[in-house]
């Protein structure tokens, strides 16, 4: 005989409770360190202000409802942006009311739900080719919404987008044409500037993006199409689009958190990294095992963290190094033989955006203990 599910005394299924110390988390967990978080939120919102832009974070970075009311309640943006239609529909379900779905969406059965979203929610999104705009049109027809679209460019980072100039002027065109949808504007967002180290090299990348941008919206006036929104930006850029004159709303994601890759995206002035922003997102690991002399291993492997960008760093202890990872173990070099078992460390991800889809739980943490839980709500929404 079996046991049903509600038998069972499965133990866990958070990594930890509110008041609970760092030393009572179950690792590897994804950690946010509260006070670094609000700082991060607080300046940038400090600056859309001063640059009078409009701020639309990028959930793709958290995809948390809880990470997006805060941006809107307390870190003044307009709403949200996603990439992925299940992404917007988890974010909505969760209380967002306002989406950006930054992306191309060409299949029919995702344009649909999109338009059906949008009975719920303000949903915008991108287009760069010609045949989906009949197909969001009927579908934003047969739900009774009506559907704000942009018109992407490429700007320089070859992926998605229209060419600018005529060839966005004249998609442009089509959208306006078509009932129920309303051209918005223009989607300008140069992704792999964001990750140029050298402020001068990032600097000219922007700058020839801008250029395109520019040029498409003074043919879409001539044209008699104002492009209310002239949108993109990331965290590595934000302030260059910003300081454009052209841009009135920017879309940063990881500035929130930020990752060991960020630290080295070099500030445009000065010394430090760009926007000073903390790091504030960690994956608290436990040291399982130390085989050898100058080793030891820990139980943050590939399944903790991601390392598209490069290994994790250990936080504000430069004498042990990451070096390699399996799929559970992570190999950290510890040449003054400090660890112990169960020590606890604080590794910064390569890349926050990818580490954060892989845990269910933010554990935030003040003062060194567990203040909130935060789902990740569109954790695995991928499609």
């Amino acid at each position: 005989m079996t046991s049903s599910p509600k038998d069972l005394d499965i133990g866990y299924d958070v990594p930890a409770s509110v008041g609970d110390t760092i030393n009572d988390i179950q690792t590897p967990a994804l950690i946010i360190d509260l006070d670094a978080f609000e700082r991060n939120v607080e300046r940038m919102r400090t600056y859309a202000e001063a640059a009078g832009v409009r701020l639309r974070p990028h959930a793709k970075t958290h995809k948390s409802a809880d990470v997006a009311l805060y941006q809107m309640q307390n870190g003044g943006a307009v709403g949200i942006c996603c990439q992925k239609v299940s992404e917007a529909e988890a974010l909505v379900r969760g209380g967002v009311t306002d989406v950006l779905v930054a992306n191309e969406v060409a299949d029919p059965k995702k344009i649909d739900r999109l338009a059906r979203l949008a009975k719920n929610a303000h949903v915008s999104v991108c287009v760069d080719d010609p045949a989906v705009v009949a197909t969001l049109s009927e579908a934003a027809g047969r739900h009774g919404v009506t559907l704000d679209v942009l018109v992407e460019i490429d700007c320089g980072a070859r992926r998605c987008g229209v060419l600018p100039g005529a060839p966005a002027v004249e998609l442009a065109k089509m959208v306006a044409a078509a009932p129920n949808l309303a051209f918005a504007g223009i989607q300008a967002y140069h992704g792999s500037a964001q990750h140029i180290y050298d402020p001068a090299e990032r600097r000219t990348a922007i700058d020839k993006a801008i250029g395109m941008a520019r040029e498409t919206a003074v043919l879409l006036r001539d044209a008699g199409l104002e492009p209310k929104i002239i949108t993109g930006a990331g965290t590595g850029t934000h302030n260059l689009e910003g300081a454009s004159g052209l841009y009135n709303e920017v879309q940063p994601g990881s500035y929130i958190f930020m990752d060991a890759d960020y630290a080295r995206v070099r500030a445009t002035e000065g010394n430090g990294t760009v926007g000073s922003f903390e790091r504030a997102l960690f994956v608290l690991t436990s040291i399982m095992s130390k085989p050898a002399s100058g080793r030891a291993i820990c139980d943050a492997g590939l399944k903790a963290h991601s390392i598209d960008s490069g290994l994790p760093t250990v936080f504000e202890r430069p004498d042990l190094t990451f070096v390699s990872a399996s799929d559970e173990h992570g190999k950290i070099e510890d040449l003054q033989d400090t660890l112990k078992l169960n020590d606890r460390l604080a590794l910064v991800p390569g890349h926050c955006d990818p580490t954060c889809n892989l845990y269910d739980w933010y554990v935030c943490v003040r003062n060194g203990r567990v203040e909130a839980l935060w789902p990740v709500t569109a954790r695995g929404k991928l499609y």
